[in-house]
Parts: structure tokens; C-alpha cells; sequence
């Protein structure tokens, strides 16, 4: 009998062990607190629980040390589950595989596909092995993939063939047309236009022959006992501080910037917000249908929760309501993050009360502002009873605003939350003057998260986006006297489409290369679904000849689909407002394009009108 009360009593306690989960660095959530100045609009993320100062491979060690046998990965389309061990086995596969071809500590290796798993691994592997792993967003065509792996460096690019109608291996042979003199599944490559590139792999997923590619399968087989034991020797030499991820932003000169992330930025800011959604207290299955190439996915995501020794699970390759509330439903998530735009198309979608998803408690919506009755319906009607709003920038790792748990719920979904642990924020005025509580102003953050800079533009970082250490959002913000913040406008151009970025002067730049446009603004207009849509003045050369539908033909398969413009408006040089000093006035312009495209009634969620 008393073996038997033994047995029983050992497992209660795994049951336990298995529903709470508390981390030796942090007992507890409650030991942060916003310490507020009443009459300056500054506010410092005060906390006793002390940084991380681990790197990424650190924590992927340390989670499969502590929980081998959970499963730390799903990913629903493709029918895979992985443990954490199954998890670090498949990452030292491919670390000792690029290894074995020659990469380095140091070396960038892009990844360019949608959300699959070997993603995950090479975020992981990347991490383990001391390389820069660069997101490549899925959606880029030719001008925007060269762009890409030329400004870094690439020296190996890990890519999907393919993806609905996007064929990834014929944009790269229209950059590389060297790969059809190269050889069958072999992917070493000399090209003078990328000199640092070095080494094509592509996933196993088609039945199709790749010239100049080595096969995904084959590179993690590659490894040998001499680079398993190369791989030990790097990983004891990488450190925190070490640059870990580069990640494109729309960049307002027409080209995206690399905001370069350490260890330090990634392993941190996924540490603090997986402890303000409870993750370190309790059992956490997070539905990420984000894209992993953002940094809600990759970092809020994957990271945070593998940080915290959680579940991470994926729906679909690419964003799909009905296969986001299936994972949901089926895998039992506790939590679950989208967009506005996302949790707009769950709720719409005509099966949404056919799928049980009961299980949920939390979830975070960022990306775009959230209309307050979005969130009222996510919390009543998605059972987000703990719903976090969030703020941040890729260049702050990117959350630094998440609510926080200890506010009302009628109150947390009213703004974006307080500042993360360790950060601070002050709101300035146009002579960088610190405003009173209450008055608004750009949004500055300083701290952990913090990114190291723009890969190349070290210089232009320090003049054009650093005040001192702060770093300028260029968000338009009001800073409350309980320390949370509100965001009431963003960098002025700026068109945020279903949480994707996108900056005019990166489209115009395109455009203006057309042979017979003279010239083009862009800006965004309200869209209901999308909150902005991507509207085009375009004055074409007197002669010219071509038509709305032939403009988006030609973007088609240059530029990212969300960057194409919605609505194009062919003008005259009499019917661009300007200013005194002859600058146009896109603001007029927009009011304009609203009364022309009959989208005087249309509700965006990112209008809307905020009372400090």
C-alpha cells in the first residue's frame, strides 16, 4: 500500500510539473512595476526580475534539458509534431551541415519561405551555430529578393521552391541566371552579382530537379564528427551581445533597412513578454498564424515560446481563418495572436461557431491599431478573458508596449499596455522637449531591445533615428498618468495594410522607372478589412499608353502583391495640391482619392479618434 501511495503521490506532482511551469529567474510576475513621472511624459519599466543574458542555442539546450519529451513544435498543414529533442537533434543537423559547406560564426543565412518547419530549424540552428539568420519576406519578387541578400552579405539562402502562385526557384533564376549552367542538386554558387553568396538550399517538398540547389534533405545529413565538434567549439564563443537576426523594415529612402538584432534583444524581449502573459506560471499552447519572417512571429512567437518551454503551434503556411480556428480547436491552444485583420476574418468566417475553442484564455493583437469593439468581441466572443494589446517596432525586437494583466480588462483593451520590463519611453516634442502627461508626441524607447542598427547604415542610425541612446519611433503617442500609452498617428507616410508596413517612397521609387509614367505618389486610403489600402496618383508622359490593369500587371511580379496599389488615379500636373514651397500635400490628396472612390463611409479600424 504504501508503494502505491507513492506512485500516486509522484504523479500528482508530474500532473502539477506539467500545468505550472515556474523559472528559476522569475517566481513571479508581480515583481514589475510603471514607475511614472506625474509631470513628464517618461515612464521606466522598473523590474527585480534580471535580464537574460543567454543566447538563443542557450535556451533551445536548457528547454530540452528540462522538457525532452513535450512537444515544443506543430505545425498543422504538413502533419508535423516535433519534440524539444527532436527539435535540437534537427537543428544540429543543418547547423553542422552549413558547417560542413564552409559557413562561419558570423555568416548570414536568409531564409525565404513561408511558415514551415524548416523555418523553425534554421531560426534555431542559426542561433546555435553563431550564424545571422535574415528573415526574407515570402512575398518578395525579383527587385526586392536581390535587394535583399546583396545588402547583408547572404552566403547561404534556404528557400521553399515554391508557394501558391509564387515559384520561388524561377525568381531566383531570373537574379541568378548562372543556375542553368550549374549542376543537378548541387548547389555551390559563383556569381559576380552576389559575390558573398555561396551556397542555394531548397526544401524537399517538390518533385522537381534544382539546378545550382542543394537539397534541404541532403545538407543536414552532410555533418560530420569533425563539424559536430567545430559546431561545440562555436557555440562555447557565441555570446549575447553577438548579431543574431537582421530583419527588413520598409525603408522611406525606397530601399528596406536591416535592423540588426542580437541574442540579447531576441532571447530578452520574448523573455518578458511570455512572463506578462503568464507563460512562465502555467501550461501555454500558442497558435501563431503570423508569418515567421515578422517579428510577432519569430519573436513573440517561436522564441518566446520555446523560452518558456512551451508549445508553439502553426495552422497553415500562410494566414487562413477557418485553418487557424481548427488548430485552435483541435490542438486545445491556450493562446492565440493575430492582427486586427486576422481576428476579423475568424470572427466573419461562416464556421466560426462550428469550432470549439473554449480553451483559449489569452491572446495578443498587434500589428495596427485595434478598434475598441474588435477587442470587445475578442474577449466575449473568442474567450481572450486575458487579451494583451501590444506596440512595438522591429527595431525594438520588437514589443516594447504589452497591457498587462493587472489592469481591468475594460481598461487594458483601450491602449496598448505598459512599457515591457527594463525599457523606457518618453514622448517628445519637435525640439525633442519631454511633453506633460496627457499631450502628445513621438514615441521614444530605450533599453534591452533596442536593435544594434541598420546593417550597413551605422552612421545614418545614429544621425537620422537615435536621440542619444532613445530610438524614434516616429509613432505619434500620449502617454497616460497610469503609465499606459496610446497611439494616435505613426511615421507620417506610412501606410499600415493588415499589419504590414509599407512606406510610399518605396513604391514611388518603383513606379517612377516605368518608361511612361512622369510621376507618382502614394498613400494609403481606408479599407475595411485591411484598415488602409495602397492608392496611386499617377501622371503619365503625354504619349503614354498604359492602362490601370497594365500598371498592376506590371508590378505583378517585381514587387511584394501588398505593395501593388489598390486604386490608381491617373492625374494632371494641375490636379497635384502643393504647398508654399511646392511639395504636394498627400493629406489633401487622400481626402480627395476618399470622395472620388466613394470611401467617404468606409470604417477603417486604424481611424479612429482618441480622447486624452
Amino acid at each position: 500500500m504504501p508503494s502505491d501511495i507513492t506512485k500516486l503521490l509522484r504523479i500528482q506532482s508530474s500532473l502539477l510539473k506539467l500545468n505550472r511551469i515556474v523559472i528559476p529567474e522569475c517566481q513571479s510576475s508581480k515583481k514589475f512595476s510603471f514607475k511614472v513621472d506625474k509631470k513628464k511624459s517618461y515612464v521606466h519599466g522598473s523590474s527585480s526580475i534580471p535580464l537574460l543574458f543567454d543566447t538563443l542555442g542557450e535556451r533551445l539546450r536548457l528547454a530540452t534539458e528540462k522538457f525532452p519529451d513535450r512537444e515544443a513544435i506543430i505545425f498543422k498543414r504538413d502533419g508535423i509534431r516535433k519534440t524539444y529533442q527532436d527539435l535540437l537533434k534537427d537543428c544540429e543537423q543543418l547547423a553542422t551541415g552549413l558547417v560542413h559547406l564552409g559557413l562561419d560564426k558570423g555568416d548570414r543565412v536568409g531564409i525565404w519561405s513561408p511558415n514551415h518547419y524548416e523555418w523553425i530549424v534554421a531560426q534555431f540552428a542559426t542561433g546555435l551555430a553563431g550564424f545571422v539568420l535574415v528573415n526574407v519576406n515570402p512575398m518578395y519578387k525579383s527587385a526586392d529578393l536581390a535587394y535583399a541578400i546583396g545588402k547583408v552579405g547572404v552566403k547561404a539562402l534556404i528557400a521553399s521552391p515554391s508557394f501558391k502562385k509564387h515559384d520561388y526557384y524561377s525568381i531566383l533564376r531570373d537574379i541568378l541566371p548562372e543556375l542553368e549552367n550549374t549542376f543537378h542538386n548541387h548547389g555551390s554558387i559563383y556569381t559576380n552579382k552576389f559575390p558573398h553568396l555561396k551556397h542555394l538550399i531548397i526544401f524537399d517538398k517538390e518533385d522537381r530537379d534544382f539546378r545550382g540547389a542543394w537539397k534541404y534533405s541532403d545538407v543536414v545529413q552532410m555533418g560530420t564528427r569533425q563539424d559536430y565538434e567545430k559546431l561545440e567549439k562555436i557555440e562555447k564563443s557565441v555570446q549575447p551581445n553577438d548579431i543574431y537576426n537582421i530583419q527588413y523594415t520598409s525603408g522611406t529612402t525606397g530601399n528596406p533597412k536591416g535592423a540588426t538584432l542580437t541574442h540579447h534583444n531576441v532571447v530578452n524581449n520574448a523573455y518578458f513578454c511570455g512572463i506578462r502573459l503568464g507563460c512562465h506560471e502555467r501550461r501555454t499552447i500558442i497558435c501563431v498564424p503570423n508569418p515567421l519572417y515578422h517579428c510577432f512571429g519569430c519573436v513573440a512567437g517561436s522564441s518566446l515560446s520555446i523560452i518558456h518551454f512551451q508549445t508553439c503551434v502553426f495552422p497553415a503556411p500562410s494566414f487562413e481563418p477557418l485553418a487557424t480556428l481548427k488548430a485552435v480547436a483541435e490542438e486545445k491552444c491556450t493562446t492565440v495572436y493575430g492582427t486586427p485583420t486576422m481576428f476579423i476574418d475568424m470572427l466573419n468566417h461562416p464556421e466560426f461557431e462550428k469550432h470549439d475553442i473554449s480553451s483559449l484564455r489569452s491572446g495578443i493583437i498587434s500589428g495596427a491599431p485595434c478598434p475598441l469593439a474588435l477587442c470587445e468581441k475578442l474577449v466575449n466572443k473568442f474567450h481572450l478573458k486575458d487579451l494583451h494589446t501590444a506596440y512595438g517596432t522591429t527595431e525594438t525586437s520588437p514589443v516594447s508596449f504589452l497591457a498587462s494583466l493587472e489592469d481591468p480588462p475594460q481598461e487594458r483593451i483601450k491602449t496598448v499596455g505598459h512599457i515591457v520590463d527594463h525599457l523606457e519611453c518618453m514622448i517628445v516634442d519637435e525640439e525633442n522637449n519631454v511633453v506633460p502627461i496627457g499631450k502628445q508626441g513621438e514615441v521614444l524607447v530605450r533599453g534591452h531591445a533596442v536593435m544594434h542598427g541598420y546593417w550597413g547604415h551605422e552612421k545614418k542610425v545614429k544621425a537620422d533615428y537615435m536621440l542619444d541612446n532613445w530610438y524614434r519611433t516616429g509613432d505619434i503617442g500620449i502617454l497616460q498618468e497610469n503609465g499606459t500609452l496610446i497611439i494616435v498617428g505613426r511615421s507620417k507616410d506610412m501606410i499600415v495594410r493588415g499589419g504590414e508596413n509599407i512606406y510610399p517612397t518605396e513604391v514611388e521609387t518603383f513606379l517612377i522607372r516605368h518608361p511612361e509614367i512622369q510621376d507618382v505618389y502614394i498613400f494609403g486610403v481606408p479599407d475595411e478589412r485591411f484598415g488602409e489600402a495602397v492608392c496611386a496618383w499617377i501622371r503619365l508622359h503625354p504619349d503614354a499608353k498604359i492602362t490601370e490593369d497594365g500598371l498592376k500587371e506590371y508590378c505583378k511580379d517585381k514587387i511584394a502583391h501588398y505593395k501593388i496599389p489598390k486604386y490608381i488615379l491617373f492625374k494632371e500636373e494641375q490636379d497635384f495640391p502643393l504647398t508654399a514651397t511646392n511639395k504636394v500635400k498627400k493629406y489633401e490628396m487622400r481626402e480627395v482619392s476618399i470622395k472620388e472612390l466613394g470611401l467617404t463611409n468606409v470604417k477603417s479600424h486604424l481611424d479612429r479618434v482618441v480622447k486624452a
